[in-house]
């Protein structure tokens, strides 16, 4: 039984690669089973409604490591202003050294090229972003923030993330990041 599971993870871990680095239509299965390495019965043992599947539980992966890394990353520092930098800024070293292939940091193209084809994608996407605007507001109030403005800046701060993501794949760098978080001055300003 640990083998199947081994077998799943690795699907799963290079599904996800692939879908962030290549999105959804241009990530194949044959191109999933080639690069996992699991032979082709695995992944209809795995995922018996295909692809779909795999991307469902690739967003949710991915969903996983863009919580953790942003709840560590706001307990580090004291105040809003800090936190979110610190944050923007440690996102915007994994783009520098990774260029246009930063895992686990943005479910954008995805979303994007999903949103109006595929309803079950869409709805993971959307728990994604939402989950994040969550975590925002919540430390936001945490903060001294009154809840509707805390709330507000959660979507502005994910979206703002979200665009310079798309923006520093397409430069393979993280300086549109740090762009927004020179901004963050004027956003977090009580």
């Amino acid at each position: 039984m640990k083998k199947k599971q081994d077998t799943k993870e690795i699907i799963l871990q290079c599904a996800t690669r692939l879908f962030q680095r290549q999105g959804y239509n241009g990530t194949g299965l044959n191109q999933i089973i080639e690069e996992s390495g699991a032979p082709k019965g695995s992944i209809y043992y795995h995922f018996p409604n295909g692809k779909e599947e795999i991307a469902v539980e690739s967003i949710a992966m991915m969903r996983k490591m863009l919580m953790e890394g942003a709840e560590k990353d706001l307990a580090e520092k004291n105040s809003a202003l800090e936190a979110f930098r610190y944050y923007i800024h440690n996102i915007a070293a994994v783009f520098d050294n990774q260029g246009s292939c930063a895992e686990g940091l943005s479910v954008g193209l995805i979303a994007f090229e999903t949103a109006s084809t595929h309803e079950k994608l869409r709805n993971a996407c959307e728990m994604v972003f939402k989950d994040c605007q969550s975590l925002y507001a919540h430390r936001l109030e945490q903060w001294g923030f009154k809840q509707e403005r805390a709330e507000e800046l959660g979507v502005t701060i994910t979206a703002m993330i979200e665009g310079a993501c798309l923006l520093s794949i397409t430069y393979k760098c993280g300086d549109p990041l740090r762009m927004i978080a020179k901004q963050l001055e004027f956003l977090l300003d009580k």
